[in-house]
């Protein structure tokens, strides 16, 4: 059954801490699948991928790049699965009828927006009562993540 995760970011925006999420599941072989909420979030996400560490190269692309089957993270508002990734991270509330086709789903959430909190609250309940397992995990002052229960 497909490990669930929730992120609540308090100190970093999306922009920040996927990117940091990115980098340790790809140090990790997996591939991934990043769901937004809308096109101009996708794009906004391939910025901060390309942007937040000039240091750093997390490969990805989304629909305007194509060549979908060799990217090692994908970015899209369907559910969909074209490049035969283990990992889905879901954004902005997104949802996914295929969470079940991943043996990682990463719900991630802006704890600074009451809505964005109900709403994970929610998912939580919503998994836990399909019994998975899920794991809570919030940032810290420092914005490192902490598993919490």
């Amino acid at each position: 059954m497909t490990e669930i995760r929730f992120y609540h970011m308090i100190q970093k925006r999306l922009e920040q801490a996927l990117p940091e999420i990115v980098a340790k599941a790809l140090e990790r072989k997996h591939r991934i699948i990043i769901k937004a909420g809308s096109k101009e979030r996708v794009e906004a996400l391939d910025t901060a991928l390309w942007t937040q560490d000039p240091a750093s190269f997390l490969p990805h692309g989304y629909v305007k790049d194509g060549f979908e089957k060799e990217q090692p993270v994908w970015l899209t508002t369907e559910d969909e699965n074209p490049n035969g990734a283990n990992v889905l991270i879901l954004t902005d509330g997104a949802k996914s009828d295929i969470t079940d086709k991943f043996s990682l789903c990463c719900e991630m959430f802006d704890g600074n927006d009451d809505s964005a909190v109900t709403a994970a609250r929610e998912r939580w309940k919503f998994y836990k009562d399909k019994g998975y397992t899920a794991a809570y995990f919030q940032q810290d002052d420092n914005g490192r993540w902490q598993q919490k229960q």
